[in-house]
């Protein structure tokens, strides 16, 4: 763990660290998970959770705001491809898909500020 770096971090499991993921493991399994001491940051350091934020506008280490950039516009390339072919048994609409990849876009762009 590197314990010396003043930055704030990004998880590097950008996608799954955000509140949006832990309301989903609560709602459907009716626990939370309890967050770990120690994450890998994007930039590849160990830091305590406490020195991570999914907030862009927090993460102060440059590293870690390129890795999210590129995570969130990875992941809003991906559903918009899946967006374009049949889904069936998916109850999502099309804007509802649109909303969502303009959301992460949104994020990925705030990220690169």
């Amino acid at each position: 763990m590197d314990e010396t770096s003043p930055h704030i971090h990004v998880d590097h499991k950008v996608l799954e660290s955000g509140p949006e993921i832990r309301n989903l493991v609560a709602s459907t399994f009716g626990r939370t998970p309890d967050e770990p001491s120690v994450v890998t940051t994007g930039c590849g350091i160990q830091v305590p959770y406490a020195m991570t934020s999914p907030r862009p506008e927090s993460v102060t280490c440059l590293a870690c705001r390129e890795h999210a950039h590129t995570e969130y516009l990875r992941y809003a390339d991906e559903i918009e491809r899946l967006g374009r072919g049949p889904m069936p048994g998916v109850n999502v609409t099309g804007a509802q898909l649109g909303e969502a990849v303009a959301r992460l876009r949104d994020l990925a762009r705030r990220f690169a500020r």
